[in-house]
Formats: C-alpha cells, structure tokens, sequence
C-alpha cells in the first residue's frame, strides 16, 4: 500500500468521524435549539427527519423517548440517572477540553506524544472523555436515536484511536511503543488486560462490525429497559378509561382524593363524552414550563419564542430535578409554580390527550406505546380544594413545537 492510500483513508475516516459527530450533537442537543430563537431554522431542517421516522413502525422506536423528561422522576434511581447525566455531560465536556488543551500546547512547543495527566495511565482520553458526555445527552435529551448514533460513534472512535496508534508508531517508533505497554487505549492498563482475553478481531472492518454491534446491543437494550422500567413506575391514577399522570410528585394525594370529582364536572365530562377510546390526563401547574410538550396551551408555553434560552440551559443542566419543580423563571410568575394557590386552593392545569395504541387498551404499556397515536383534545385549569373550574379551553392537535415527537412522559 502507498503512503497516499493511507493519507486518504486517514481523511476519510476523519471527514466521517467530524460528520459523525455533528450530527450526534445536533440530534442530542435538540432540546437546546427548540427553546432558542434558532428553532424554526432547525425544525426547517430536523423536522421532517423526525416525522419521517415517526411514520414507519420500522423505524418509530428511534424517535421515541426512554427516561421521563417533562415529569418528575417517580423514584429515586431514576433520580439519580437524571443527575448523573448532568454529572457526566459537564465532567466529561471539562475533561475533554483539559486533556484538548494539553495536545495543542504539546503541538505548539513540539514535545511529542503528551504522556502527563490522563495520559499517563491512557492514551485516548479525549475520546473517552466525548463517550462519557456522550451518555449524560442521552440522559439529558433521552430520544432512542440519540442513544443509536453513540454507539456508532463509539465504535468510530475505537477505529480512529487505531489508526492514530498506527501512525504513532511509524512517527515515534519504540517510544511510543514502550508508552503503549504502559497505558490502555481507553481504560488504565490493569483493566486493559481483562478487555484484551475477549476474542475480538485486532484490526480492520471486521473488528468495526463487531464493536458497533456489541455497543448497539448496549445501548439500545439499556435504552428499551429503562424505558420499561419508567413506564411501569409512573405515578398513575385510572378510572379504567381516564388516566392521570401528575408531573410534580406532590400532586400524587390529590389526584388521588379529587380526580374523580374533577372528571364528573359537566364541562369536563361533555368533553369526554364526546369520543371513544383511551384518555391520558396530564395534571400540571397552570404555569409549567414544559406544558407545551404535550399540547400547545398557548405561545406562552412555546419556549422558542421566548429569549431566556442561557438561563434555561443553565438551569437544566446543573439543575436535573429542581428546574422541573420551577426553580428557575422564565416568566415573572415561574417562581410560585410548584403552588399555584388560589383563594386558599391548589389551581392545577388538567391536559387531557386521546390515545389510540395498537391494541386499543388503558394500561400503561398501551397508552405509552411508541405507536400509540397521542391528540390534544382540551384543558381545564381546576382549583383541587373547591373543585372550582377556572378554564376550559378545547386543543388543536401537535404540541407547541407542531407535530414534532415529543417526550410522552
């Protein structure tokens, strides 16, 4: 083989790996454009993607979601995956960017292989360090697809460190070569050992193959068990036909003690009464801020269109839990959302949506279906304590953010 075949192949690899990486980033940031001012540009463009994969059964399941996103975690573990994945995107983006930095100045002074810091125990921390912020945005922004396209990139960065050892190797020789007996490519050496009895193949197209599918495998099984698992711990109250989901945990007692009331309102029940099939009720403070990932209740709600998105990021990076309980603003009145109190009561917004799965029933697993067909019908602003009805207001279908598959829990 010519020095030039492997200079292109080394471009090619890299153009693929940059791609790669953009649109990763595009996909699991998505939840950073569509609360900016950039929005309609980006749904210009992501948009029919998305609605094309929502289309075909074949392919519905990559734009669906796996770990609640718009309600409070109902237990403590996943609690603690929503903090964790703040904890590894900010602690993977920051080590990232050290050991960066202590590449370029190495290429600056022209010291050769950087072999301080991480280095020092493994030779691809870099990539190591983007795999990890990799997994806090499949938390963060938890779509299937987003998990999917990490494990192809994973396996695109298993293929690269190969290479840029290869020419390591010709570049530096037997120094290089003694660095490499005492590091590990991704994990400290002693752990290295272990990994090295698996009998993967050392090299080439066969190895990518096989790394793809077993980090596949990985992460879409992770994905579709955590899934499961939220589903079967959602705090959810039926009648047999209506189901209610309270998004705030504290919301649970009265849901329980005076959702039945509620729903034999007569502007309530007329609305009711008026189709077939299964109800799914979202009970939220009038004042919630993702209630337009549910139904479009409003411009107020259509986070886009308000300027805040620093300060909304901000909050819901370093803020897993508190940002969902309104523990930042957007608007004047954000701060007593948790509340909501009227005239000595509770004031809450009941969303009630239609839902038609494959099987047509009123369990969990059909009305959180990834096929299931989800359409806003109307709201109701209620004060729990006096049973008063405040609003009732009917819905077009989508959500704020038109017909964009949105977060079901």
């Amino acid at each position: 083989m010519t020095n030039k075949e492997p200079h292109g192949t080394r471009n090619a690899g890299r153009r693929l790996m940059g791609s790669l990486v953009v649109v990763y980033f595009v996909i699991a940031l998505e939840v950073l454009i569509m609360i900016s001012p950039f929005a309609g540009f980006f749904y210009a463009a992501f948009n029919p993607a998305l609605l094309l994969l929502a289309r075909w059964p074949a392919t519905r399941w990559l734009s669906a979601f796996f770990l609640p996103h718009m309600v409070m975690p109902p237990d403590v573990a996943l609690m603690a995956i929503r903090v964790a994945g703040s904890v590894l995107f900010v602690g993977g983006a920051i080590v990232f960017l050290v050991c960066a930095g202590q590449v370029y100045i190495g290429k600056l002074l022209s010291r050769g292989p950087v072999v301080g810091g991480l280095y020092r125990w493994i030779r691809h921390p870099q990539y190591l360090a983007l795999a990890v912020t990799g997994v806090g945005l499949a938390i963060l922004w938890p779509r299937i697809l987003t998990a999917a396209l990490w494990a192809v990139m994973v396996a695109l960065y298993d293929a690269l460190a190969m290479d840029e050892e290869k020419r390591m190797l010709r570049k530096f020789s037997d120094s290089y070569r003694s660095y490499m007996e005492r590091t590990g490519r991704f994990v400290p050496r002693v752990f290295g050992k272990v990994v090295e009895r698996v009998p993967f193949p050392r090299r080439g197209f066969p190895r990518f193959v096989l790394v793809l599918a077993v980090w596949l495998a990985l992460s879409l099984g992770a994905a579709f068990a955590a899934r499961a698992y939220t589903v079967a711990r959602l705090p959810l109250w039926s009648n047999g036909q209506v189901t209610v989901l309270p998004v705030l945990t504290a919301d649970r007692l009265p849901v329980e003690h005076r959702m039945s009331d509620i729903l034999a309102l007569p502007a309530i029940k007329s609305r009711l009464d008026r189709g077939k099939g299964a109800v799914l009720v979202y009970v939220v403070p009038r004042n919630y801020i993702m209630q337009g990932m549910i139904a479009d209740t409003g411009p107020k709600w259509r986070l886009y269109e308000h300027h805040q998105t620093l300060a909304m990021i901000t909050n819901w990076i370093l803020h897993p839990i508190a940002h969902l309980q309104g523990g930042h603003a957007m608007h004047g009145d954000m701060g007593g959302m948790a509340g909501g109190a009227s005239s000595g009561g509770v004031v809450r917004r009941a969303i009630f949506v239609r839902v038609a799965s494959a099987s047509g029933g009123n369990a969990p697993a059909d009305l959180f279906a990834i096929g299931a067909q989800r359409t806003p019908r109307f709201f109701a602003d209620v004060d729990f304590h006096t049973l008063k009805l405040l609003t009732v207001k009917d819905l077009g279908p989508g959500t704020g953010w038109g017909l964009v598959p949105t977060p079901m829990f």
